[in-house]
């Protein structure tokens, strides 16, 4: 059994958290210490005789995907990325191609990283049960049994009451259903024939691509192409970038599931939510007497039903009800409960009024570390950057800022045109404008230091890569974004 986990997505619907640079998957929206994707992992890796997962995503993510592997200590398997997005079924058609390089009888199991799951052993229970299927030539979508009427979810129907299979555990799938209308979805619910589509599926590797390939025959074709000719840089997968990207952009509900004749629907009952808005999240979380759920420094008075997060400051509700209340440090949404799935909207309007609160956070994650912006105006900015033990940022410069460090934890071994400099707490340095250098810890803890950038330009695009040791000299910087 080969996981395939998807984790390319943008979580659109959790912003003001979830932004392009940093998804809902790579954060930890439950509480606790994991992330969406290492709870994924964490998952799956419970199933008896499983393999490590591949994981499929894009350039931006896979640094921080490698870093939260390495942080649960799990072996990262291989990490896939993606020139472009192209939905879900070219995702797992490349994850099917690379499962048949290790067996020729490979099981996959497909999973989207930013799920959430209540009861690990019934959702184990439901994998191991769904494995019968695939001896068969089965294609298995995993169909959660709704608990009320559903408007966000797209339907399975199972074309009759008689199960499948020696455990009876599956049924033949009649037809898939687009997210119905709140009517439509209670007779759903109340005929007991219908599932909520999960997006989890279960199949043998080659069965899949035989299957797939009697319908979309190209896609097939580039995926294979797109793997063949893929290049291995550090610990990743770059699939090649004209192969994939003549593949047609297609889920794998449309390029398949809906035409095969093989499809089989096995039931999971395990408290399941796509984490897909802020009332998912509501109804997910512990609430209290008035029904509130408070996240973070929130205080709450009069207020009833509401879901309030606070990022980075005191949130103060009174008299209120019906609102999810999200803070960051750059953006409040307000909202009522009942019209979240309308935050997508908003992003729409960022994205096209080029706003960085739709791409990055204030904080902005790197593979060597973290910055922060605690202040900007007029030729100045500042921010306060964390570089983690044994970490290099690349040779570089600037032509439009200077830039003054002063560190406060930590040892720092900087480079400066041709010479180095230790710096150690309380000492501080001065990168002029064009001159070559930079900074590493050679340390066993963070190095923690405040950048003051003073210049005619201080976007994030103004950087001539020398050398970096992640492979990043030829990347285009944006301006909200690199370092």
């Amino acid at each position: 059994m080969i996981p395939v986990i998807l984790a390319g997505g943008t979580g659109s619907r959790l912003w003001p958290l979830s932004r392009k640079d940093f998804p809902k998957q790579l954060m930890p929206v439950l509480g606790g210490r994991l992330s969406l994707l290492q709870a994924t992992v964490d998952r799956v890796m419970k199933i008896p005789g499983v393999e490590n997962p591949i994981i499929v995503t894009n350039e931006k993510y896979r640094f921080i995907i490698a870093s939260q592997l390495q942080e649960m200590g799990c072996d990262a398997g291989r990490i896939v990325l993606e020139p472009m997005g192209r939905n879900t079924a070219p995702a797992v058609a490349v994850g099917a191609v690379l499962a048949l390089q290790n067996s020729d009888d490979a099981d996959l199991l497909i999973l989207p990283a930013d799920h959430y799951i209540e009861n690990v052993d019934a959702f184990l229970e439901s994998v191991s049960s769904a494995r019968e299927f695939i001896g068969d030539s089965g294609l298995v979508a995993f169909g959660v049994v709704p608990d009320k009427p559903e408007t966000g979810y797209g339907y399975i129907k199972r074309n009759n009451d008689t199960a499948v299979g020696k455990s009876g555990a599956g049924f033949i799938i009649d037809h898939f259903v687009e997210k119905p209308d709140l009517a439509r979805a209670t007779e759903y619910v109340s005929s007991g024939s219908y599932y909520w589509n999960s997006g989890m599926f279960m199949f043998k590797a080659k069965v899949f691509l035989q299957e797939l390939g009697k319908f979309e025959t190209e896609m097939v074709t580039c995926c294979r192409q797109a793997v063949e000719k893929a290049k291995e840089d550090l610990d990743f997968l770059r699939l090649d970038h004209d192969a994939f990207s003549r593949c047609r952009e297609d889920s794998i509900d449309y390029a398949l599931m809906e035409k095969t004749t093989k499809g089989i629907v096995v039931p999971l009952d395990c408290g399941w939510s796509d984490v897909g808005s802020w009332s998912s999240l509501y109804e997910i979380k512990q609430r209290d007497e008035n029904g509130n759920v408070s996240v973070g420094d929130v205080v709450l008075e009069g207020a009833t039903d509401c879901y309030v997060h606070s990022s980075s400051r005191l949130v103060a509700g009174v008299g209120i009800d019906n609102l999810a209340i999200v803070e960051s440090q750059d953006a409040v949404l307000v909202s009522s409960l009942d019209q979240v799935q309308d935050v997508k909207k908003i992003v729409c309007f960022l994205k096209g009024a080029g706003r960085k609160e739709y791409e990055s956070h204030c904080k902005v994650y790197r593979p060597w570390g973290n910055y922060e912006s605690i202040d900007t105006g007029d030729r100045y900015q500042v921010k306060r950057i964390i570089v983690y033990p044994g970490q290099t940022l690349s040779l570089q410069k600037h032509y439009h800022r200077a830039e003054h460090w002063i560190v406060v934890k930590g040892t720092a071994i900087v480079t400066k045109g041709d010479s180095e400099m230790f710096l150690t707490e309380d000492q501080s340095t001065y990168i002029p404008l064009c001159l070559v250098h930079r900074l590493k810890n050679p340390g066993k803890v963070d190095l923690e230091l405040i950048e003051v950038q003073t210049g005619s330009y201080l976007g994030e695009d103004d950087i001539l890569r020398l050398d970096d040791i992640y492979g990043r000299s030829g990347e285009e910087a944006s301006p909200h974004g690199e370092k």
